[in-house]
């Protein structure tokens, strides 16, 4: 089992010891069984007294082991679901950047969270599972010693039991896997509804083909996988208990025919029987929810293999240069694959020196590569072939992630966090206030602790928050991507006539992808690109 094995990876002593116990525990309600099976032929006084202290001791050990196996597996469960979540947040923090952009959004949200959560239904449901299976194989040694022949009858019903089942759960485990694939489809247009919202609702006959034609057809398929899935799952419980009543009918109706069987022995049989049904029933009952978290793993596990062939060196970075002469790109190229490798598009090869104290342009028509160039030269994007040297620093593996932290960027489709977070000094609320009063959101926006008071801006304004938390971080190169586009015309011309000289002033390289040519005369460079290639770079 998949998710035994998982969680015998995360702590197999832990789990070696609540087994031990839940099978302990198991077999001392098995025993209680027997001795109630015992106490029923037996009416002498002291054979009733010895019953009793052993009916109360195995009751109590019983009780404690239960107890013991089910708090040692969830926290063992817990913790591995901790170690689960924050392993596969490391390893998606530590991917290359253009791998996740190949993966997609949804299968990574898709995996965080429902992935995640179908391993946790599953581990939690353990502890009782592993009981209820010693107690299955605690009345099966009972009935063992009992009559072995017995067994043996019991054994061959149990083995086309289990083949017919295993058949059942085979071909449901399969569309269940076929509906997780469904799941990230859905995912992708769950993310349509939410971020295209405005434009769905401004278009009757685009909502309504989204609708019927890509989020119905796609939901009835995941519906369609789920139900037949799960409907053969049931068919699987149900068949499990009718051949569990069947054993139960042969024992007290065929058998005592077959074989000679006092009555004490068939009563023992007949009780072994009937308290088996509960915690049969339970382990059948949870077959689905350990087939779901099976392909859960599957694809937590896939995920993380191709997350892994992807990973970047992650290491303390040390201080960063406050200093430095030059940023050089030597015929710097990326390559963006497409389904077809013939069509692969490759940006560049770059040739290009940024120098301290810049304020440079970046411009070009939509589709030239300025977001590429601005990824390549924060370090987001690693190049295919060339070389980006830093001074006399080659950028390799070893010091990309130090590299990285001279810049400080504000992106198009950028992310405010809410919080001021890697910002650690004893004056930060008292700065951040300053800076919130020269963009002009001292009346909107209170800092205290780190923590923003409110986020739920206009764009404009989120995108100064943006820019407020780059300022704070005081790195030696900023980059803009098409900052001001979202701004009114007042602030745009704040921020092209009074804040990016203000950062060239204090010794910023500046970097600035924009398309308003109004104010392209402020620059020290302009860099013009084309299809990929720098058409131009003049001062």
């Amino acid at each position: 089992m998949l998710i035994l094995r998982w969680l015998v990876r995360s702590s197999w002593g832990m789990v070696a010891i609540a087994i031990a116990t839940g099978f302990l525990s198991g077999g001392s309600s098995a025993g209680l069984i027997a001795l109630i099976s015992h106490a029923g032929s037996n009416s002498s006084a002291s054979r009733l007294t010895s019953i009793i202290w052993g009916f109360a001791g195995l009751a109590i050990v019983a009780l404690i082991t239960s107890i013991i196996s089910q708090v040692m597996l969830i926290r063992l469960s817990q913790n591995a679901v901790l170690k689960l979540q924050m392993g596969l947040s490391r390893q998606i923090l530590a991917s290359k950047l253009s791998h996740l952009e190949r993966l997609g959004n949804p299968r990574l949200l898709a995996t965080l969270t429902e992935d995640i959560q179908a391993v946790a239904n599953a581990v939690y449901q353990m502890p009782f599972i592993f009981i209820n299976l010693a107690i299955v194989l605690g009345c099966i040694a009972y009935i063992t010693w009992l009559s072995w022949l017995v067994l043996l009858m019991v054994c061959g019903i149990s083995v086309i039991a289990i083949a017919s089942c295993q058949w059942l759960l085979n071909r449901g485990g399969k569309l269940l896997a076929l509906a997780r694939e469904d799941e990230d489809h859905l995912f992708k247009h769950f993310r349509t509804i939410t971020e295209g919202v405005k434009e769905l609702k401004l278009n009757y006959r685009r909502r309504e083909d989204f609708l019927e034609e890509k989020l119905q057809s796609t939901a009835t398929e995941f519906r369609h996988h789920n139900v037949n899935g799960l409907t053969l799952f049931a068919i699987t419980t149900s068949w499990g208990q009718l051949v569990f009543f069947f054993a139960l009918g042969f024992v007290l109706f065929v058998l005592p025919n077959l074989l000679a069987i006092n009555s004490e022995t068939l009563s023992g049989y007949i009780l072994t029987f009937t308290y088996l049904v509960l915690p049969m029933d339970n382990i059948i009952s949870k077959l689905p929810l350990l087939s779901k978290a099976t392909i859960a793993l599957q694809k937590i596990e896939s995920l993380g293999l191709s997350l892994a062939s992807r990973t970047e060196i992650s290491t303390v970075p040390p201080a960063i240069k406050s200093d430095w002469h030059s940023l050089k790109f030597q015929s710097v190229t990326h390559t963006y694959d497409t389904v077809k490798e013939d069509n692969s598009f490759i940006f560049g090869p770059i040739d290009l020196t940024l120098y301290p104290q810049e304020l440079v342009f970046i411009v070009g028509g939509n589709g030239s590569g300025k977001s590429t160039l601005a990824k390549l030269i924060t370090g987001l994007y690693i190049p295919d072939n060339g070389e980006i040297w830093f001074d006399d620093e080659l950028i390799s593996e070893q010091n990309r992630e130090w590299y990285r932290q001279h810049f400080s960027v504000v992106f198009s489709d950028f992310y405010l966090f809410e919080e001021l977070l890697g910002l650690k000094n004893s004056h930060l609320d008292a700065q951040a206030t300053k800076y919130l009063k020269q963009l002009q959101l001292d009346h909107k926006v209170k800092v205290e602790n780190g923590q923003l008071s409110t986020t739920a801006l206009s764009q404009g304004q989120r995108k100064r928050l943006a820019l407020l938390t780059a300022y704070l971080e005081d790195r030696p190169i900023y980059l803009f991507d098409e900052w001001a586009a979202d701004q009114d015309p007042v602030f745009k011309e704040i921020f092209y006539t009074q804040l990016l000289p203000e950062l060239r002033s204090r010794g910023k390289t500046v970097l600035v992808i924009s398309h308003d040519d109004r104010y392209f005369h402020l620059a020290n460079r302009i860099i013009k690109l084309d299809y990929g290639q720098i058409e131009y770079d003049k001062t």
